[in-house]
């Protein structure tokens, strides 16, 4: 009877030993496949993604902000996402934006881009990457633009072109005075534009 006893117990610990080499082996070709199904470059473009979204912050869709500037223009601002900073929470990043600039003179500014910041207390705005602009018929292009509402002026660089009805330019810098309606498009290198226009009688 005590034999009897002995052998159940040895026959259960191995059956028992058996389910555990089992489950470890069946586990482990599991995380082989996993490693075989994700290449190594598109982790690490997860992980930089996942590394690239806000950590402390409040994320927000189809967002919309309008008001007027200092110089009395009405301006509205959208953004497919946005999110804030806990440590600051004037400063709203943004992706997907795109602004429209209502100005005395009846004239409409269009702004698109990838990315931007705005500062819901002094209202500046800046947009980054495939900046696009739509003022008058005429069309510019660049990397990055920056709006001060306090200064009441934009200025656009990094690869900048325009086109209009003149032609294609191409310039380092252009700076629109809002408030004197004077577009300033400059050059460091004299090989390409260096021009003053008023906007009153030219339009951009």
């Amino acid at each position: 009877m005590e034999r009897k006893k002995k052998l159940r117990i040895t026959q259960f610990f191995l059956f028992f030993l058996g389910i555990i080499i089992i489950f470890i082996t069946y586990y482990g070709k599991e995380e082989d496949k996993v490693g075989e199904i994700v290449p190594i470059e598109t982790q690490e473009k997860i992980k930089e993604q996942l590394s690239s979204q806000p950590q402390d912050g409040d994320i927000f869709y189809n967002i919309e902000y309008s008001g007027l500037d200092l110089a009395g223009n009405r301006y509205i601002l959208k953004s497919k996402e946005a999110f804030n900073n806990k440590s600051n929470q004037e400063m709203v990043n943004m992706r997907s934006v795109e602004a429209t600039f209502y100005f005395k003179d009846d004239t409409i500014l269009y702004v698109w881009s990838n990315e931007g910041i705005y500062n819901n207390k002094s209202l500046d705005m800046s947009f980054d990457g495939n900046v696009k602009a739509i003022y008058e018929g005429s069309e510019l292009y660049a990397q990055k633009a920056n709006y001060s509402n306090s200064e009441s002026f934009l200025k656009i660089s990094n690869n900048v072109k325009i086109k209009d009805f003149r032609g294609t330019m191409a310039a380092d810098e252009l700076l629109f005075d809002i408030k004197k309606q004077k577009l300033n498009i400059q050059s460091y290198n004299n090989g390409k534009i260096n021009a003053k226009i008023n906007l009153n009688e030219k339009r951009f």
